[in-house]
């Protein structure tokens, strides 16, 4: 016996299958796009903010990215990764705003004739000099001192001795009453200890980088939506 009754479409939640997300945002459905969004949002800035280095304009390429993406949903073919066809359009919407920025550069020649207060202060100012620079090297600085607090003390005063002082083998070996070649151990010892040390902090803070809090994802998401409302995209009102 048939089934008269009117089938209802299955409510979208972060848990629905990529080909149902997929189908009905090629329709037109707005809250199937934004779970494809919501999935594939870290992604896809962390791949525009490698190109672009800057968060700003990571944010306007991935969006940019995901209207692109909407719009071309319906020639997906399932038999790719959703998450490798959309890297492809925001790292290609990246490289176009890269390309694009870099011809907009002024040639040295004409930088260096110019009287543009600002153009001659880039070009005198020492990168050492900017504020970022120095916070960075702040930062690193109390990290670094931190590992070497950390070191055993004979390799310590060997370490200080030599990386820090710049005493020669020689002068840090009579310093400490210690032979050259037990200068040189310790040395190479403490610069393995610090490099171990710095790794590990380095791969702790690797998944933190570039972070992807939800106050970006939420602007992203909306941004897209309101702008595939506008744009006929999708099917919301």
């Amino acid at each position: 016996m048939l089934n008269t009754e009117r089938q209802t479409t299955a409510p979208i939640s972060s848990r629905s299958m990529e080909a149902e997300l997929v189908a009905r945002a090629a329709g037109g459905d707005g809250a199937a796009f934004e779970v494809i969004m919501r999935r594939h949002n870290q992604l896809l800035f962390r791949t525009a903010r490698s190109i672009l280095k800057s968060d700003t304009e990571a944010e306007d390429a991935v969006q940019e990215a995901y209207l692109r993406a909407w719009r071309a949903l319906d020639s997906f073919r399932s038999d790719a990764k959703l998450s490798t066809w959309l890297v492809r359009i925001v790292a290609n919407e990246a490289f176009g705003r890269l390309r694009r920025k870099q011809a907009q550069i002024i040639p040295l020649d004409a930088a260096m004739n110019s009287t543009e207060p600002e153009i001659q202060a880039s070009l005198t100012d020492e990168p050492s000099n900017r504020p970022e620079h120095q916070a960075m090297r702040a930062q690193m600085r109390v990290l670094l001192e931190a590992r070497i607090d950390l070191l055993p003390e004979a390799f310590r005063t060997v370490f200080m001795l030599r990386a820090v002082e710049e005493m020669n083998v020689d002068e840090t070996a009579q310093a400490l009453g210690i032979p050259e070649a037990t200068v040189r151990t310790r040395f190479f010892r403490a610069r393995s200890l610090l490099r171990e040390g710095l790794a590990s902090h380095v791969d702790a803070a690797l998944g933190d980088a570039f972070a992807f809090d939800g106050a970006r994802c939420d602007r992203i998401v909306a941004g897209v939506l309101a702008r595939g409302v506008a744009e006929g995209v999708s099917g919301n009102t």
